[in-house]
């Protein structure tokens, strides 16, 4: 007895027709399924997919830290929405920087929230990716010194100065967190430079909060024998803590806010992500780039 005779779901006419019925049924698998064999509906990142930039935070035991962080990297998010976005810290909060490392995949560009080459810079960012083989990774330049860091340093001096920046015959003074290493002296001397430029010649001086000095006192007494009273004291940190309450604790006059998530500090982040992108290849782990 032939399969002819016994009709069914199976049954055809024809090898023709059998072949017919299974193209047909491997069509309607397919469209559910995505070119890499996942169902539609999962979550796949595109495979074109900017790599993820991993935000460098110091840390603080100032709870007001890691929201401004977490501020600073809402404003980069709105202003690049297709680029994955995490945070980890170097000490103090959660995620630690290994621990955010160790869940990425593929590409990522690490961005030091930080404003000059120093300790954490050279050492501890480094070893963190490099203890991360599985990521192709880049590690942008610090924040500074860059143009854009006048521009926010001036609008905090702005905000509390009230009815302008600085009074007539002051001085400023960049409070910074400080480090021995002569590198990141040399950078804040140049943010220094491009904030007095922004206030039209105002003398910035800085003082920083450890390290070699002057001391932020130091630095306010230095004006003072110039000539220039009262003295501003522009607080260059990323975010509140410690060394900010301190510096802005010897303050004779007006005390800025740190830098936080102003929009310009926004834009240089993403700065430097673009610009450690075009700088070296992906290849090349643990490459700082940019600087």
């Amino acid at each position: 007895m032939t399969a002819s005779n016994h009709p069914g779901p199976f049954d055809f006419d024809s090898t023709a027709q059998l072949v017919t019925q299974i193209t047909a049924q491997l069509t309607t698998q397919l469209s559910h399924l995505g070119l890499s064999g996942a169902r539609r509906g999962g979550h796949h990142p595109p495979p074109d997919r900017p790599p993820t930039l991993v935000a460098v935070a110091h840390g603080s035991r100032d709870p007001a830290a890691p929201r401004t962080v977490t501020a600073l990297m809402g404003r980069v998010r709105a202003l690049r929405p297709d680029v994955p976005v995490r945070i980890g810290h170097i000490e103090l909060n959660q995620p630690l920087l290994a621990d955010t490392l160790a869940a990425l995949r593929g590409e990522a560009v690490v961005v030091p929230l930080l404003l000059g080459r120093g300790y954490h810079i050279k050492q501890d960012i480094p070893s963190a990716v490099a203890a991360a083989p599985h990521l192709a990774a880049r590690i942008a330049a610090p924040l500074g010194p860059h143009p854009l860091l006048a521009e926010a340093l001036h609008a905090r001096l702005a905000e509390a100065g009230r009815r302008g920046v600085v009074p007539p015959g002051a001085g400023v003074v960049l409070a910074a967190a400080g480090s021995r290493d002569p590198d990141a002296a040399v950078d804040a001397a140049r943010t220094a430079a491009l904030l007095s430029a922004r206030l039209g010649g105002v003398p910035v001086l800085p003082g920083y909060a450890s390290g070699s000095g002057p001391t932020v006192p130091e630095a306010i007494r230095a004006l003072a024998a110039l000539g220039r009273e009262p003295t501003a004291v522009a607080s260059y940190f990323a975010a509140p803590g410690r060394f900010a309450t301190q510096c802005a604790g010897a303050a004779p006059g007006i005390a800025a806010a740190p830098l936080g998530a102003h929009p310009a500090m926004a834009r240089l982040v993403l700065h430097r992500y673009e610009q450690a992108l075009t700088s070296a290849p992906l290849s090349h782990p643990a490459a700082t780039v940019g600087v």
